[in-house]
C-alpha cells in the first residue's frame, strides 16, 4: 500500500493549509482503498507547547500590532532579500523533519504550507531525500518561504503562478498543474449567487474566517438594518462578535458560530447572493467555485494583503472603497447587472483555466505521481 505524508502547519489552528490537506485526503478516501495517508505537523513534533504558544502569539500579534506583523512578513517572507531566517529554521527543525521521514517512510510528500516545503526542498537539494514531493499552494502568490526548486510537482491557483515557477526555477510545465486552491468537493458545484436572487432583498454572508477576525462589528454598527438585505454572519471562534450580533434588533442579521460541517457550510453558500469577507485563499476559492460574488472589506496584514492585490488585479473580487459602507456598496453593486456580468465573465475565465477541474482529477494526478515513484 502506498503512503502519502501531508505537511500542513499548526495543527491547533483551523487554517486553510489544513482545509486543503483535508480536501485531498477526503478525495483519497472516496477514490481509493489502496492509499494510506497521514497528516503531520512539524512544530507539534518538535515541541507541542511551543506550537500552541505560536498560535496564541500570532493571533495577538495580528489583532493588536498589525503594522509590525505586516512589516515582518514583508521583511522575512515576501520579497525578502536574506536567507538568514531560513538557515535558522533549518538549525531548529531539520533534525525533526529527518526523523519524521525516517519513521513514516512515505511514497509521496505533500506540503500545503511553505514552511515544511522549505525543509523538503533543502533535503532534496543535498541529495538526502528521493521521495517525490508535491507543493499545494494555498494563497494566490508564492512567498519566499516555499521551497520550490527541487520539488517535483506543484498544484497552483493560476497560470501566472505556473509561469513564475517554470521561469524562475526551470520546472517542467508538465509537472505544474493549475487547480485553483483545492476545496472540498461539496463546494465544487452549485448555483451562483447572482443567479439565485436577482432582486432585493439580497442575502449576504459575512465571514471573518475561523477566528472571526476583521471589521465585521463595524460593518454592522451603522444602521444597515434599513438596507433591503438580510445578513448571516460566520463568527468563527469569536464569541464576542457572536454575542454582539445576537443583540441586534429584528431579523436583519443572524449569527453563526464556527461551522466545521462542509454540508452546513455549503447550505450557507447556496443561500447567499454575495459574500463579504477577508481575502483568505480558501474562503475566496470556495466562493469562486460557487460562482458567488466576493466583496473584500478588510485584509489581515501579511499574506492577505498580497492576496488582495493579486485578486483585485485579476478582477475576481470587488474591493469595498475606504470609508464606504460595505453592505450598502454590496447591495448597490448587486443592483448593477452589467457590472455583475463582467465580473462573472472574469470568474468563468479563471475557473475554465484549471487543468485539473475537480477533486477527482486532482486525485488522479496524485495517483500518477505515486505510480511514477
Amino acid at each position: 500500500m502506498k503512503k502519502i505524508l501531508f505537511f500542513p502547519l499548526l495543527k491547533s489552528m483551523p487554517s486553510g493549509h489544513h482545509q486543503v490537506a483535508d480536501a485531498i485526503c477526503d478525495s483519497i478516501d472516496l477514490n481509493s482503498g489502496e492509499i494510506e495517508y497521514k497528516k503531520v505537523d512539524i512544530l507539534s513534533e518538535w515541541n507541542s507547547g511551543v506550537e500552541n504558544g505560536i498560535v496564541k502569539a500570532y493571533l495577538q500579534w495580528i489583532r493588536h500590532y498589525p503594522e509590525t506583523y505586516a512589516w515582518t512578513y514583508r521583511k522575512f517572507a515576501y520579497r525578502s532579500k536574506s536567507e538568514r531566517p531560513h538557515k535558522a529554521y533549518e538549525l531548529l527543525f531539520m533534525k525533526t523533519v529527518k526523523e519524521i521521514l525516517a519513521r513514516e517512510k512515505p511514497d509521496l510528500i505533500v506540503s500545503t504550507h511553505g514552511f515544511p516545503s522549505l525543509f523538503i526542498n533543502r533535503l532534496k537539494e543535498a541529495g538526502h531525500c528521493d521521495v517525490p514531493a508535491l507543493n499545494i499552494y494555498t494563497d494566490f502568490f508564492i512567498n519566499d518561504v516555499w521551497g520550490c526548486s527541487h520539488i517535483e510537482y506543484h498544484f497552483v491557483p493560476s497560470q501566472a503562478m505556473k509561469n513564475e515557477l517554470s521561469s524562475k526555477y526551470s520546472i517542467d510545465k508538465s509537472n505544474i498543474f493549475i487547480t485553483g486552491i483545492p476545496v472540498s468537493r461539496e463546494f465544487e458545484s452549485g448555483s451562483g449567487g447572482n443567479e439565485k436572487n436577482a432582486a432585493p432583498p439580497y442575502r449576504i454572508l459575512m465571514t471573518g474566517g475561523s477566528f472571526g477576525l476583521g471589521n465585521i462589528s463595524e460593518l454592522l454598527d451603522s444602521g444597515q438594518e434599513n438596507l433591503n438585505c438580510r445578513v448571516r454572519v460566520l463568527c468563527g471562534a469569536n464569541k464576542e462578535l457572536y454575542d454582539d450580533i445576537q443583540q441586534l434588533a429584528g431579523d436583519f442579521a443572524e449569527a453563526f458560530p464556527y461551522i466545521s460541517s462542509k454540508e452546513e457550510m455549503n447550505e450557507l453558500y447556496e443561500w447567499t447572493d454575495a459574500i463579504i469577507s477577508k481575502p483568505g485563499g480558501v474562503t475566496v476559492s470556495e466562493a469562486l467555485r460557487k460562482k458567488t460574488p466576493i466583496f473584500i472589506s478588510s485584509a489581515l496584514p501579511g499574506q492577505e494583503q498580497v492576496n488582495l492585490q493579486v485578486l483585485n488585479g485579476m478582477g475576481l473580487v470587488f474591493v469595498v472603497p475606504d470609508g464606504a459602507d460595505a453592505l450598502e456598496f454590496t447591495c448597490r453593486t448587486l443592483d448593477d447587472k452589467e457590472q455583475l456580468q463582467r465580473y462573472n465573465n472574469e470568474v468563468s475565465r479563471y475557473t475554465e483555466s484549471f487543468q485539473l477541474k475537480n477533486s477527482d482529477e486532482q486525485y488522479r494526478a496524485i495517483e500518477m505521481m505515486l505510480e511514477r515513484g
